[in-house]
This record gives structure tokens, C-alpha cells and sequence, in this order.
């Protein structure tokens, strides 16, 4: 359990390498791929087309 001590909060290294990633975190990743894929079909298109 995290301690406070002075007003300053004492983690174990354990407790404070913890992280809690919660839907931002996978909704960050899939719009972010899916701008990248948006993004490199606009520059195939642009580039490659016939």
C-alpha cells in the first residue's frame, strides 16, 4: 500500500511500475492506426494510380 509521508506519496518499485491502461489507451492506438492507414491509401492512390 502506498504511504504518505510529508506530503509526498512512498510506493514500493512495484507499486509505482503499475499502470492501469484503460479504453483511451486502445482507442488512442486504433485511431491512430487507422488515420495512418487512411493516410499511406491517400499517397498509394495520389501517386500509384493509373
Amino acid at each position: 500500500m502506498a504511504m504518505e509521508r510529508h506530503g509526498q506519496t512512498i510506493e514500493t518499485p512495484t507499486e509505482a511500475r503499475q499502470a492501469e491502461p484503460g479504453p483511451s489507451v486502445l482507442a488512442l492506438l486504433t485511431a491512430s492506426t487507422s488515420l495512418a492507414v487512411l493516410i499511406f491509401g491517400v499517397i498509394w492512390f495520389s501517386f500509384f494510380r493509373m
